[in-house]
């Protein structure tokens, strides 16, 4: 069914989520991309470090369901509502049911869903993640404040060549919502993205850090944030503020990965400039290329090492972000 005349984005909550709208609770929006294409569709076994920090790890399912059901229970300890959004069938959904998370793991192909396939997915009825560009949008129609991610995309390396720039920065500025992430990912161009926040009106607070995290890897000393914010409250102090002055605009919030999980910089740089030389080599480019290159970095690292990086910094943004929202429903 076609649904190209609608004249506003259409988007079905949950009814857990439609009541917490309704009541004013804090929702935390979450995206799927991390579900379909970020994470392993295989179970897990993980270190003793890690069980000893996550006890309630399912090794029995597979990683990526495990991992979803693990931020929403992040987001609930807080007090929140967890929304993970992605579209099934066609439909945008705000706030998966578990039955939904299931299918959505298993999906054999799904799409990875970034504003440019939106349209395309809501009118040919098809099933896909939402990157951190359409779930900013999505969160921001549906009047959710909070969004809760892993890493930003950003200005790619050799970007002036081929113009690739995330198309999560201009969401992130053209839409009402706090993006609470673990910065940008190794493999851009850091000061790049870091030009383009300052350029696109973005405020970057730095939370109890003023070095730019830098995703997995251990953040970067020599990249400095402007602005470093020490608690949930003063998050949302911030964040009211700049909505004074800037209603319609996002702000991004930064964490390091957990220092304990955190991957060295010097062998990730060694490991990506063979994986950017096998990208150009098997002609991997635009939205197939951060995937791409992350499953060649978490091949190259020793055991689940990425892995468990990914997953405790997810699960951190996950915490932070309720208690901002439930700072900011106060």
């Amino acid at each position: 069914m076609s649904r190209l005349n609608a004249t506003t984005l259409s988007w079905t909550p949950s009814a857990e989520v439609a009541d917490a709208l309704r009541t004013g609770r804090a929702v935390v929006a979450l995206e799927s991309t991390v579900l379909t294409h970020g994470l392993p569709r295989s179970p897990r076994t993980m270190s003793e470090k890690f069980l000893r920090a996550y006890p309630s790890w399912n090794a029995s399912v597979p990683a990526n369901l495990a991992a979803a059901r693990a931020a929403e229970l992040a987001v609930r300890a807080r007090d929140a509502i967890p929304a993970t959004i992605a579209v099934i069938d066609g439909v945008v959904c705000v706030g998966l049911t578990d039955d939904q998370l299931v299918r959505l793991a298993a999906q054999s192909d799904p799409l990875k869903i970034s504003l440019r396939d939106l349209g395309p997915a809501i009118a040919f009825a098809r099933t896909g993640g939402t990157t951190v560009a359409s779930t900013s949008l999505i969160a921001c129609a549906a009047g959710i404040q909070l969004f809760a991610t892993g890493g930003i995309g950003g200005v790619h390396r050799g970007w002036s060549t081929t113009l690739d720039i995330s198309a999560d920065l201009n969401a992130i500025a053209t839409n009402r919502v706090v993006v609470v992430c673990a910065g940008a990912k190794i493999l851009l161009d850091l000061p790049a993205t870091l030009e383009a926040l300052e350029a696109l009106g973005i405020p970057a607070l730095g939370y109890r850090t003023r070095a730019l995290p830098r995703f997995t890897v251990e953040a970067d000393p020599e990249l400095l944030l402007p602005e470093v914010v020490h608690s949930p409250a003063e998050i949302a102090a911030v964040v009211a503020a700049h909505w004074t002055a800037q209603p319609t605009r996002g702000a991004l919030v930064m964490q390091p990965c957990p220092e304990s999980f955190a991957l060295s910089a010097q062998p990730i740089e060694v490991a990506l400039a063979a994986a950017l030389e096998e990208a150009k080599a098997c002609g991997v480019r635009g939205a197939a290329t951060t995937p791409f290159l992350l499953a060649r970095l978490a091949a190259c690292e020793s055991g689940n090492q990425v892995l468990e990086a990914n997953l405790a910094l997810l699960f951190a943004n996950a915490t932070l972000a309720a208690q901002v929202a439930t700072a900011l429903a106060r």
